[in-house]
């Protein structure tokens, strides 16, 4: 009996989109070239997985060809898209990952405007977690520990007193030392 098997990959994740509830693409990553080779095919398939998933109380489907598991937040859908052959706990695993990361950034305000004024974070931890359709990590806290804002990143207006004092008292200390090369205060 000559079957065909199925021969394993560490390339697991075939795309990951995020969408609005009108169907948008907010962010879409896809990693499979021969897959989706064009912008237009892109959007094509995001445009038929959403009218198939918007109303549905469903986690995964079949959609030409490939797994795609999902999930809904408030205005944002989230996809993690795989081949047929691909287990669909490691799949269910990615989307978790990614839902629970922007969760976290966005400060358990998910919804598409913080998304949009937090893209530039949110992409970095997708690329954290995914890299050509590879799984990197799965750890919530060490994906967002990895691209979350240093305090001295933090816009001033966004920073306590504390913080902002204490980096005032960094300057003045970093100033003393320059004009005083023995002067070295804590």
């Amino acid at each position: 009996m000559d079957c065909a098997l199925f021969e394993p990959s560490l390339y697991i994740v075939k795309g990951i989109v995020i969408m609005d509830n009108d169907g948008n693409r907010l962010l879409a990553n896809y990693y499979d070239q021969k897959a989706f080779p064009s912008n237009k095919e892109q959007k094509a398939f995001e445009k038929n997985l959403f009218s198939k998933t918007h109303r549905a109380a469903a986690e995964i489907i079949m959609l030409d060809g490939f797994i795609c598991v999902y999930r809904s937040h408030v205005d944002l859908f989230f996809y993690v898209i795989g081949s047929t052959q691909e287990n669909e706990l490691l799949l269910v695993s990615v989307l978790n990952t990614v839902y629970d990361s922007v969760q976290q950034i966005l400060r358990k305000n998910a919804e598409k405007r913080a998304l949009l004024d937090n893209l530039d974070v949110v992409m970095l931890a997708i690329d954290e977690i995914c890299d050509r359709g590879i799984l990197l990590d799965a750890d919530v806290s060490s994906v967002v520990s990895r691209v979350s804002l240093r305090a001295d990143d933090i816009p001033i207006g966004e920073q306590t007193v504390a913080q902002v004092s204490f980096q005032a008292s960094l300057f003045c200390n970093l100033i003393n030392a320059l004009a005083c090369p023995g002067f070295m205060k804590l």
